[in-house]
């Protein structure tokens, strides 16, 4: 019987987001803001993983003591309800203005949502499972690392996409310190009343956050699988 090609079988779905993506992305180079683009990429993927190295920890630190969540969660509770342009003050007030800064105040930003998801998905693993791999003779590292982590993994994608994105926007508005890209691009069109140039800057913003969300997205379900 006749077999199609193994990449024919690819689901159509998937066809459809590759084409999206490509275009999204050529539309970009179009535009001469291939390069603004890549500035304010290297931005977010700089403060994701410093966001990660610092939420990660802190979520597991949360889920294993009710005392330390008690502390930690009004505090993730006032940073997620205060406006962005908020966390630009103190990076202004005790940095200045420059890329860095403007990193300062986008990790400060996108961190919340990886700390609170990484404490969820460990809280919601089953009681039975832990006590199973006690009844195993597994101590704390081995449950964590064996157990825990892996079941609560999509809730923790769930916080990387977030913070991911939580973070592109900041970026953007970091502009206004001294962070280039395309923000700076919509910033100055705005400041110079030039329509075109901001449509294209912030099309483009829009564009960039849909592939990075399609790809945090892929990642998380393929990590499920």
């Amino acid at each position: 019987m006749f077999e199609f090609p193994e990449y024919i079988n690819i689901p159509l779905g998937e066809w459809v987001d590759a084409a999206m993506d490509w275009v999204m992305q050529n539309f970009i180079g179009t535009f001469g803001q291939w390069d603004l683009a890549m500035m304010t990429l290297s931005l977010v993927v700089a403060a994701v993983i410093i966001s990660l190295a610092i939420g990660i920890p802190l979520g597991i630190a949360m889920a294993s003591s009710d005392t330390f969540e008690q502390i930690i969660k009004p505090l993730l509770d006032g940073m997620q309800t205060m406006p962005s342009f908020v966390y630009l003050i103190p990076a202004l007030m005790l940095f200045g203005l420059g890329k860095v800064q403007a990193l300062f105040a986008t990790i400060i930003y996108a961190v919340p949502p990886v700390i609170r998801l990484t404490n969820v998905g460990i809280r919601e693993v089953s009681k039975e499972v832990i006590e199973a791999a006690h009844a195993f003779g597994s101590n704390y590292w081995q449950i964590l690392f064996k157990v825990q982590l892996p079941l609560a993994r999509p809730t923790i994608m769930v916080g990387i996409n977030q913070t991911t994105m939580m973070a592109l926007a900041m970026v953007v508005i970091a502009s206004m310190i001294g962070a280039k890209g395309l923000g700076l691009e919509v910033l100055l069109a705005i400041n110079r009343i030039e329509v075109g140039r901001g449509f294209e800057s912030g099309l483009c913003i829009v564009f960039l956050a849909i592939v990075i969300d399609r790809i945090t997205f892929a990642m998380a379900e393929k990590k499920q699988e």
